[in-house]
């Protein structure tokens, strides 16, 4: 089987992975990349998802690329202009060129022999094999698991005889007009779909366990609408809604976390004027603290809008059992529905499920710990592009990938070979990097899948912007826990310390 080699090999055509590329191919001129994209299309989550009314549950002027801006005034926006918008950042810097669709990454080996990786691929259209060898891999395909959402089995689910789905594998053809609609969950996928059905669906119930927080966000960002009212430059308007929205993000998220009962107040305040007095606050009044789990945004108060108008409903309850024609709940209240949405979450898999190894030897990455939160504790030359679960998730990605391009022209001026992060048995903790701080379903699933948080700098992952940038773009790259080798080297300390 030929080989393919190239210097810089990402996995994934996702935000991560196009931020990623269009880092490296700026910073590093003349390297050459690869991108293996399973999919047919860029995008990644934006592809996958295709529910009604899908759309990003963070700014999009802090969600989109830092080096291309978001040029609508719609402070949230639906999944196709997403991923269209992805495509164009891709297309405009060079990376769709250089994507392989329906490439499956199956395995990757370090050789400190050489100093490359060596990645098995499946090509999913023909079911062959194929190899690539690379100087350095970035795992950009985040953290979901495309094949197999989360999708607990309730009692009775077989006698129901309606339409059963979740939103992950969402059939093209299921059309819900007409019909009784329940949604089981209370995060951003049932909140999404609530008012994007309520209209042409007979009824739509939103069926949860406890509630979340959310937060009414305006449709059109003011700021934004102002400075193009003025005909301000795109790229200046852009920086100016940034910067503000990251400096909200932060500023209203460590709030909440120093002033949990103060913030509960405001944010329940906030929903109790925009649901109005026909709804129950028991439906909007969690138990747990204000970030405890992702605070949900809604755009324009769709949400509270469409449960004033009687087209939707919440159920507060636990599920007795499935019925032929609906959902029978604890308290003997039932549902009838015709078709149930089962928005019960992600199931977690990092790189696709690719088999990491180091010469020969496995990696189960939920034993390591992340250097700089990119870095991974012991893998020579490669990055893992995770995002925010506190912010927009491209604000972290975007600085991974910057490091990722300056660490490599880094290692190319200095002759390097290999880079690789090594810490010591109390550098990392018993929580993963998810699990300490949000309490969500699927960041609990994640403490088997995602690397160990780290107990001091630089292995601890603080979730901030403000000191990630200074980690990442502004600290030098020479640090103790990072060493450079040429290939070949003779391994005269260990890879990972005891």
């Amino acid at each position: 089987m030929e080989q393919q080699h190239v210097d810089v090999l990402v996995i994934g055509a996702g935000i991560s992975g196009v931020s990623a590329a269009s880092h490296v191919l700026r910073d590093n001129p003349g390297a050459s990349l690869v991108v293996l994209e399973r999919r047919a299309r860029v995008g990644g989550t934006w592809d996958l998802f295709r529910y009604p009314g899908i759309r990003s549950d963070s700014d999009m002027p802090t969600f989109g690329f830092g080096f291309r801006p978001w040029r609508d005034k719609r402070i949230l926006a639906e999944g196709a202009k997403i991923r269209q918008y992805v495509e164009d950042a891709a297309a405009d810097h060079g990376v769709l060129e250089r994507i392989r669709f329906g490439r499956k990454a199956i395995s990757a080996d370090f050789s400190h022999d050489t100093g490359r990786w060596t990645v098995e691929v499946e090509d999913e259209n023909t079911g062959g094999r194929e190899s690539y060898s690379a100087g350095y891999l970035v795992g950009a395909t985040g953290y979901y698991d495309y094949d197999n959402p989360y999708r607990p089995q309730f009692p009775g689910e077989t006698d129901f005889q309606g339409t059963l789905v979740h939103p992950q594998h969402w059939p093209e053809d299921l059309d819900h007009t007409g019909k009784r609609v329940v949604v089981i969950g209370s995060g951003a996928t049932a909140i999404t779909l609530l008012p994007a059905m309520a209209d042409t669906a007979a009824h739509i119930t939103m069926l949860q366990r406890s509630p979340t927080y959310i937060l009414a966000l305006p449709e059109v960002d003011p700021l934004t609408a102002v400075l193009q009212k003025l005909r301000a430059p795109a790229r200046f308007t852009y920086k100016v809604v940034r910067a503000r929205n990251i400096a909200l993000q932060r500023g209203s998220y460590a709030f909440c976390r120093k002033y949990p009962r103060l913030a509960r107040k405001v944010l329940l305040g906030l929903v109790r004027a925009q649901a109005g007095k026909s709804v129950d606050m028991r439906h909007f009044s969690p138990k747990y603290k204000p970030w405890d789990q992702r605070l949900c945004v809604v755009p324009g108060g769709d949400l509270f809008k469409v449960l004033k108008s009687g087209k939707a409903s919440i159920a507060t309850d636990h599920i007795d059992t499935f019925t032929a024609d609906g959902i029978r709940l604890k308290s003997g209240e039932e549902l009838k529905a015709d078709i149930v949405v089962t928005a019960t979450g992600l199931s977690v898999r990092l790189m696709g499920g690719m088999a990491l190894t180091v010469d020969g030897e496995p990696v189960d990455v939920k034993d390591r710990v992340l250097y700089k939160a990119v870095l991974l504790e012991g893998v020579p030359n490669m990055s893992l592009v995770i995002g925010y679960t506190n912010a927009s998730w491209t604000l972290k990605a975007d600085l991974a990938a910057a490091y990722t391009a300056r660490l490599l022209a880094h290692m190319r001026r200095h002759g390097h070979d290999i880079a690789t992060p090594v810490a010591s048995g109390d550098d990392r903790s018993e929580f993963s990097v998810m699990g300490e701080a949000l309490t969500s379903g699927y960041i609990a699933r994640a403490n088997e899948v995602m690397p160990r948080q780290g107990t001091r700098d630089p292995w601890r992952l603080w979730n901030n912007y403000y000191r990630d940038r200074a980690l990442l773009q502004d600290a030098p790259l020479d640090d103790s826990p990072l060493r450079f080798d040429k290939a070949g080297t003779p391994q005269t300390s260990p890879t990972r310390a005891a």
